[in-house]
């Protein structure tokens, strides 16, 4: 195999062992030495490819929210459902992408990472979730309330769905599947927790 071919090969390697394990474990939670060792390499070999952990932490997200939000449009753009259903679509494409609570690892990642990392992240963030989400408030169906902006709406809606990746308590009790348990929260989420009228 030629060089620039291995090259290419260990840097894809790279990139998925560290998509894996950036996403089940955090920023914080995972090393350069945990993801060489996964492959195979050596730290050296992996900085090679990535002048750091950070570089590659925001080279994984870029690629991989990118796909977030060209799913969440494909959503955006289907004219046969309802805002709640639409909603349950949009969650559904984060937890195929996602195992764990979205908002906490960003939150998380922002304490640990550089200012320069810090911005970069911040401009993912925002570009691949909260725009998209904005662009769903914005719609004619969906009701937003008056004493709320799109992407104020946007970053609530984030924050509240972390029961979706997983809780302590099994919401909604044992008799749920998971698609009912989705949306109940999502329900929830929308419409509040107590009851109506």
């Amino acid at each position: 195999m030629r060089r620039a071919e291995q090259l290419a090969k260990t840097r894809n390697a790279i990139l998925t062992t560290a998509t894996k394990l950036f996403l089940e474990h955090g920023f914080g939670g995972t090393s350069t030495r945990d993801i060489a060792k996964q492959i195979g390499i050596t730290q050296p070999a992996l900085y090679h490819h990535f002048s750091d952990k950070e570089e590659l932490y925001l080279d994984v997200l870029t690629e991989l929210c990118g796909k977030v939000r060209q799913e969440t449009n494909k959503v955006l753009r289907k004219t046969d459902l309802d805002p709640k259903e639409r909603l349950l679509q949009i969650c559904k494409v984060y937890l195929k992408y996602h195992p764990l609570s979205i908002y906490a690892q960003y939150q998380a990642a922002l304490r640990q990472l550089t200012s320069s990392s810090q911005h970069k992240l911040n401009m993912i963030f925002t570009m691949d979730y909260l725009e998209p989400l904005s662009e769903f408030f914005k719609m004619a169906d969906v009701d937003l309330r008056p004493d709320l902006m799109p992407k104020e709406a946007a970053e609530l809606l984030i924050a509240s769905i972390a029961p979706l990746f997983g809780t302590f308590q099994q919401i909604g009790g044992r008799s749920l599947n998971a698609e009912q348990r989705q949306r109940l929260i999502i329900d929830s989420v929308m419409t509040g927790l107590l009851r109506q009228g």
